[in-house]
C-alpha cells in the first residue's frame, strides 16, 4: 500500500493504534490531500510506520500537529533524512527512528520522554543531551557505535537506559551518579575488557538492573579471557585501587624503613657504610694511573696509628725513641694537612709512608677511627703483596672484647705476630732495637724496585 485509503480509515473515528509498517508508503500518499486528519484520525495515539519509504523528518514532524491526540510514533528502519529544522508537537511524547547519526539530538523536542534511536549509527551520548530532554524517562541506544558512557551524565527522570550491543569495553561508576531513578539499564552484548575498568561494574553495580545479567556479558580482552563470562572474571579490589594500594604500601615501606634503621643502628651500619666508602675510595686510587711509578720514594718510614688516649706513651717514648734514631715519622697530630677531609689524611698518609705502625691497646679498640687506619693499611699491604704492617701490643687485649664489627683486628690479635712492649727496662733496649730494624730501609728516597710497580696501582696520579 502506499496511499491512505481516507473512506476505510473514517469509518473507524475511536481507532487509537494504527499500525501501518512494512508497506510502501511516503509523506504524500499517507498525509494525502483529499484526507482531512483531524477528523479521520481523532483519537490515534499510536501510529506505527516502520518499514516504509519515508524521507523528511521536517515535514513529518510539521504534519504530526494535525494529529491532536498522537503520543507515539514509529519510524523507524525508513530512508528519512534530515534537511532542515523539525517542529513537533507537545503532546507527541514518545519517537522511534533510525539511521540519522550523532546530529538526530538536534532535531528532537525537548518534550520526548520516550526516544529509541536503535541502529541509527550514533557513536557517543552528548554529556548535555539530558540537559536538553530533561523529561526523558526511556532512552534506548541498541545496536549503535557507542564506544563509552560519558561520566557525569545528569538525567534525573531517567528510568530505562538501553546501550546494548554497541562497541562499550567498560563502564565507569561516574557515568551514573547523575541517573538516581534509574530501574533498568541493558548494556549487554558488549566487548567488555576483563581488566581493572570492568571491576566495578562486575563487583560494585547493582545487578537488578540488568535484565540481561549474566547470559549476554562476556569477556572480548584480554585475549587469554576471551569468551569468559563477565560473571567468572575475578579480581580483588586492592590490585585494582591504586589509593588502596598507595595506602597499605605507605605504612609496609615506613615499617620496612624504621625495621631496617634499627637493624643499621644495632649492627653498626654507619661504620660499616663509611668502610665500604673508603674501599671505593682506595679502588678509584687505583684505577687513576698514567704511567708506571718506577722513581716511588716514601716520604716517611712509618706511619703510627694510635688512640688519642695512648698519645702521652706515643709522644714520650715512640716517637722520641725512633725519631732520635733518624727514622722519619708520621703523626696526625703533627703532620695531618689542615682542612682537608680526615679520611684522605689516613690515605695519603699511609702511602707516603714505608711501614704502618699500630699501636694496640684496649683504648685502640675502642677507636672507629684507629679502624679506618687498620682497614686501608691492611688493604694497601694486600695490594702490593707486602709486609708493610708492624703492630706493636701495649698492653694485652682479650679477643672476646672485640666488638664483631672488627672482624679484622679480632683476625689479626689471633693470627699476626706483633711486638709487645715489656715492662722490664732491659727488656725494652731490645724492643726499640728490633722496631727500628723493622722501620729502617737503605735509603728512604730510594723506592724499593721489587714493590714499585704494585705501588704504582695504589697511588695517585702524580
Amino acid at each position: 500500500m502506499n496511499i491512505l485509503p481516507c473512506n476505510i480509515i473514517s469509518a473507524l473515528p475511536s481507532l487509537e493504534i494504527l499500525d501501518l509498517s512494512n508497506n510502501l508508503l511516503k509523506e504524500a500518499g499517507f498525509w494525502w490531500f483529499p484526507c482531512m486528519q483531524t477528523s479521520v484520525f481523532p483519537k490515534l495515539r499510536q501510529l506505527y510506520l516502520a518499514h516504509n519509504r519515508f524521507v523528511s523528518l521536517s515535514v513529518i514532524s510539521k504534519n504530526t500537529h494535525r494529529m491532536k491526540a498522537l503520543t507515539s510514533l514509529d519510524l523507524s528502519s525508513n530512508s528519512i533524512t534530515i534537511d532542515q529544522m523539525c517542529s513537533w508537537p507537545t503532546h507527541l511524547t514518545e519517537l522511534s527512528l533510525s539511521n540519522l547519526g550523532n546530529s538526530i539530538f538536534e532535531y528532537l523536542s525537548p518534550h520526548f520522554r520516550h526516544l529509541d534511536l536503535s541502529k541509527t549509527g550514533i557513536t557517543r551520548i552528548p554529556q548535555d543531551v539530558f540537559q536538553k530532554f530533561a523529561k526523558l524517562t526511556h532512552l534506548l541506544l541498541s545496536s549503535n557505535g557507542i564506544q563509552f558512557i560519558a561520566e557525569n551524565l545528569n538525567a534525573p527522570a531517567l528510568t530505562s537506559l538501553y546501550v546494548d550491543q554497541n562497541a562499550i569495553t567498560s563502564i565507569s561508576m561516574n557515568s551514573f551518579k547523575g541517573l538516581p531513578n534509574l530501574q533498568i539499564l541493558m548494556t549487554g552484548n558488549n566487548p567488555f575488557t576483563c581488566t581493572c575498568d570492568s571491576y566495578w561494574f562486575v563487583n560494585g553495580l547493582n545487578k537488578v538492573l540488568l535484565p540481561d545479567w549474566p547470559l549476554d556479558y562476556i569477556c572480548s580482552a584480554p585475549s587469554s579471557l576471551a569468551n569468559l563470562p563477565l560473571s567468572d572474571f575475578k579480581m580483588s579490589k586492592l590490585s585494582c585501587n591504586l589509593w588502596l594500594q598507595a595506602a597499605i604500601a605507605l605504612p609496609v615501606t615506613l615499617a620496612i624503613t624504621v625495621a631496617f634503621g634499627v637493624i643499621f643502628h644495632v649492627c653498626d651500619g654507619v661504620w660499616y657504610a663509611k668502610m665500604i666508602w673508603v674501599w671505593i675510595r682506595v679502588k678509584r686510587r687505583g684505577q687513576k694511573r698514567a704511567a708506571r711509578l718506577l722513581d716511588v720514594c716514601f716520604q716517611y718510614n712509618a706511619f703510627i696509628s694510635y688512640s688519642e688516649q695512648d698519645s702521652s706513651w706515643v709522644s714520650r717514648q715512640l716517637v722520641p725513641s725512633l725519631e732520635g734514631a733518624g727514622l722519619h715519622l708520621c703523626i696526625h697530630e703533627r703532620d695531618f694537612v689542615p682542612g682537608e677531609w680526615i679520611m684522605d689524611n689516613i690515605i695519603n698518609c699511609v702511602e707516603a709512608s714505608y711501614k704502618t705502625l699500630f699501636v694496640f691497646s684496649n683504648n685502640f679498640v675502642r677507636s672507629e677511627w684507629c679502624n679506618y687506619e687498620l682497614f686501608f693499611a691492611q688493604h694497601r699491604a694486600v695490594s702490593i703483596q707486602d709486609d708493610s704492617l708492624v703492630f706493636i701490643l701495649l698492653e694485652p687485649i682479650p679477643t672476646d672484647s672485640v666488638p664483631k664489627k672488627f672482624m679484622m683486628l679480632q683476625h689479626l690479635l689471633k693470627q699476626q705476630t706483633y711486638l709487645e712492649w715489656p715492662m722490664d727496662e732491659l727488656k725494652q733496649q731490645l724492643f726499640w732495637k728490633s722496631l727500628r730494624s723493622m722501620l729502617q730501609s737503605a735509603d728512604k728516597h730510594m723506592a724499593l724496585k721489587e714493590v714499585a710497580l704494585a705501588l704504582s696501582d695504589t697511588l695517585p696520579q702524580l
